[in-house]
């Protein structure tokens, strides 16, 4: 039997070897939770950025001038999930086709029904209603749970996703839950989270209710 590795199996125990000498090992698994949490941590900053410095900033400038950032449940992957949207195939002449949402100012708001999307917590399965706005690439979820009036604003959050192909997949982070502008400023027309989502489960993820 030859003593000589394959050229495979040298590059694993290469790899292996390198990371046992410098004292870690970093599982795939690890390493993909590492960079998620990543992932949220920047997008928590670039958040706190435009807040602070941005001209568009919700915030008046006597706001901006005391803020330092936006306050947040811990991370937790567990209200991360990733899976496949259920598509629905309206056409475009259906009533079902268009979802109208009220507004905090009356108004209403037109948003496309795209598909739905299941997940599971706290031993209970719930399913997120997402829409596109027409002409957008991204998916909008407004939604409602049991921490509303007890740790985050009282009329709901809301969550942006992608479409990831092929296979209509995305990932839904409550993680990056936010709070809508009107929270922060009432000239701000926001979106009243539909009935359908409104998940009977309190979710401490994602943005608390701001203190002025």
């Amino acid at each position: 039997m030859s003593g000589r590795l394959g050229p495979k199996l040298s590059t694993a125990f290469l790899l292996l070897m390198a990371a046992s000498l410098s004292g870690v090992l970093v599982y795939p698994q690890e390493k993909s939770a590492q960079q998620n949490i990543q992932r949220i941590k920047e997008f928590r900053e670039r958040r706190d950025r435009f807040f602070k410095e941005h001209p568009r900033s919700p915030l008046d400038d006597s706001q901006r001038g005391n803020f330092k950032e936006l306050a947040y449940y811990p991370i937790d992957l567990r209200y991360r999930f990733e899976g496949k949207i259920e598509r629905y195939k309206y056409h475009i002449m259906n009533p079902e086709y268009y979802a109208n949402f009220l507004t905090n100012k009356g108004v209403k708001k037109r948003y496309i029904r795209y598909g739905k999307f299941r997940f599971q917590t706290n031993g209970k399965e719930f399913k997120a209603q997402l829409y596109k706005s027409p002409g957008s690439d991204h998916l909008f979820i407004p939604f409602r749970d049991r921490t509303n009036e007890d740790g985050t604003y009282e009329g709901g959050r809301y969550l942006d996703t992608e479409i990831i192909m092929p296979g209509y997949k995305t990932v839904i982070d409550f993680n990056m839950a936010y709070n809508p502008s009107c929270v922060y400023n009432e000239k701000y027309i926001c979106i009243i989270p539909p009935e359908e989502n409104n998940f009977d489960v309190e979710i401490k993820a994602g943005e608390k209710a701001f203190k002025k």
